[in-house]
């Protein structure tokens, strides 16, 4: 089976508007792909739509609810009405709630099904009917739950048990019925996204994924390998790999190890917030990637260079095991003042935090009267570097230290506005460069 590269591609992405999809929405338009974008949030829709067209990319945008099949399939119209069609359908929305089974209401177990497993229905109903004749992918996110389930969320583990069921059935009927749609289910491990502030919990402590977390650039760069190269399935991140084969080889040894860690390895040592938002029956995004807590991240994974260039996987295969190891090992010492990262197996850079600041790599930049500026790519001396994605002329930009009024969870404050900050990157101060 033969796919189209993404930069011929029309891409239908549905939770579009946070982590995974969001990142991959992002990640899909600067290799050229036509994106049609699904979520309940209209205006973080809307911004995302004008954010890639502003790139220079072509976007549209629908705001449904994947448990509505008649709008989803709306949805598709729109996107044969503008783009004649799609080439790959990413079923990528989902939500979770925390706590003991026996506390959470059926409404809200129901509710999580409504998404979790009927929206991934709808979606894989309405793309494999478009795809029939033309070909292309179906690409549905399950997780490394699908396999190994985890207390605490269990039917949140319930519903990708469910996807993993649905989506393997679903490909052999297709197979056999030789249709040229090439249907993958993704398995993410633990990833750095809003997923615990997105959830709903009754638990007595706010909720965090267990380490080691991995970026949401890696599940993204999964679906758009897929989405150009037929594969089953494709498990993203050492652990999730890890964590599949115990529950499936021994699965007593894996449950009696979650029951050990039951409430320590999801807690995050926070008190439950009262009346906190969640988005499971409404939605609660807002065109964030990562996740608000500043967490060690891995960044790379060379489990996955192996999988996706299988002829080096040998060597690949025991650094990567190294580096898990080490991770593990280390994972209580994130605040090390010096980390060193591999970024998409290409650059190697030297991630330099300054421990009087506590400034760290993905923290929101923010000027006094509270607006965004920029993200922290790291801090090199007394420098912040921003990010690219947040510069309209696509550079670095730096901001002196010296600047910072303060640090707030996963914020910097600055002691000048916004505007003023942005000026000075255009001004005399240096192109580049905004100085006390």
């Amino acid at each position: 089976m033969s796919l189209k590269k993404i930069s011929e591609q029309t891409v239908v992405i549905t939770g579009a508007t946070s982590g995974i999809g969001l990142t991959t929405a992002r990640m899909a338009a600067e290799k050229g792909a036509k994106l049609v974008l699904i979520a309940r949030n209209e205006a973080a829709l809307s911004e995302l739509t004008n954010e890639i067209k502003a790139n220079g990319g072509q976007a549209i945008y629908y705001a449904a609810d994947v448990a509505d099949e008649a709008a989803l399939r709306q949805a598709a119209e729109m996107a044969k009405n503008e783009f004649g069609g799609f080439d790959t359908w990413v079923n990528n929305a989902g939500g979770s709630v925390y706590g003991r089974i026996a506390d959470v209401p059926t409404g809200d177990l129901r509710r999580l099904f409504e998404t979790n497993v009927w929206g991934v229905v709808n979606g894989s109903k309405i793309a494999a009917a478009h795809l029939r004749e033309k070909g292309g992918a179906l690409i549905n996110i399950g997780s490394e739950v699908s396999d190994a389930p985890v207390p605490l969320q269990g039917m949140y583990s319930a519903s990708k048990h469910a996807v993993k069921g649905f989506t393997d059935a679903l490909r052999m009927e297709l197979e056999a019925d030789k249709l040229p749609i090439s249907v993958t289910l993704i398995k993410p491990t633990a990833i750095h996204t809003p997923f615990p502030e997105n959830a709903k919990n009754y638990l007595a402590y706010e909720p965090q994924l267990p380490p080691p977390l991995y970026a949401p650039e890696l599940v993204a760069e999964a679906i758009l390998h897929c989405a150009e190269n037929p594969k089953r399935d494709f498990f993203v991140g050492e652990t999730a790999k890890l964590h599949s084969s115990m529950a499936l080889n021994t699965p007593r040894a894996y449950e009696k190890m979650n029951e050990m860690m039951i409430d320590s390895m999801q807690n995050s040592g926070l008190p439950a917030l009262g009346d906190r938002p969640d988005g499971l029956h409404q939605t609660n995004s807002n065109l964030k990637e990562r996740g608000a807590k500043a967490r060690f991240v891995l960044e790379e994974s060379l489990y996955q260079r192996a999988k996706l260039h299988p002829f080096a996987f040998g060597a690949l295969a025991v650094g990567s095991l190294l580096a898990l190891g080490a991770v593990l090992n280390s994972r209580n010492k994130a605040r090390e003042p010096e980390i060193e990262k591999y970024i998409g197996g290409k650059t190697r850079r030297k991630l330099l935090s300054n421990p009087n600041k506590g400034i760290r790599e993905h923290m929101e930049v923010v000027g006094a009267d509270g607006a965004h500026v920029g993200t922290v790519d790291g801090v090199v001396a007394d420098q912040i570097k921003l990010t690219r994605k947040d510069s309209a002329d696509g550079q670095h930009h730096f901001i002196s230290t010296k600047l910072v009024e303060s640090i707030e969870e996963n914020r910097v404050r600055l002691s000048r506005s916004a505007d003023e900050i942005r000026r000075s990157f255009q001004t005399g101060e240096g192109s580049r460069t905004a100085r006390a």
